[in-house]
């Protein structure tokens, strides 16, 4: 079965239900020799998504998800923002298991700017996926500047709403 890393948003395994709909299970996992960085541009000014860029040496943890049906990846293109916004790319991510490839999202080029933050809601998507993050990963993302008090406009240009998880 295909698997889908995790790393942003979807780190919450009720964002990833209702997107997609029920996977075979979810595990820890790691993407090695990349950084987490919140630079990818959204539809609302100053506002980040999570990206990943190679880095040597430095590690993201997320959430590793088996799918139940390869077609599972086309239904989160969608909200990913495939193929416009990020790419897909198939990598190699360390669980527990061993090495597993993945379907993992990656800004495409020219869609990424320096000085964003994310907003608060959404980094509470990401902060979800604590059973999946070491304590240390998990208190770094919790120390991450945000925005807050966004209004429902631009939470939903953003994808993000109070009323959902989805």
């Amino acid at each position: 079965m295909p698997y889908y890393f995790a790393y942003g948003s979807n780190m919450n395994p009720a964002r990833v239900a209702a997107r997609i709909g029920d996977t075979r299970r979810v595990l820890a996992g790691v993407l090695h020799d990349h950084a987490l960085r919140f630079d990818k541009v959204s539809k609302v000014a100053g506002i980040a998504h999570a990206n990943v860029a190679p880095e040597t040496g430095a590690r993201v943890e997320g959430a590793l998800f088996e799918l139940e049906h390869p077609e599972q990846i086309r239904l989160m293109d969608p909200f990913e923002g495939y193929p416009r916004e990020y790419d897909r790319h198939r990598l190699p991510v360390a669980t527990s298991e061993g090495v597993i490839e993945a379907w993992v999202y990656i800004a495409a080029p020219g869609s990424t700017a320096m000085a964003l933050k994310p907003a608060r809601e959404y980094l509470m998507h990401l902060l979800a996926g604590e059973a999946f993050l070491s304590p240390d990963y998990h208190r770094r993302l919790a120390a991450v500047e945000a925005v807050a008090g966004l209004d429902d406009h631009a939470l939903g240009q953003l994808g993000l709403s109070r009323h959902t998880p989805r």
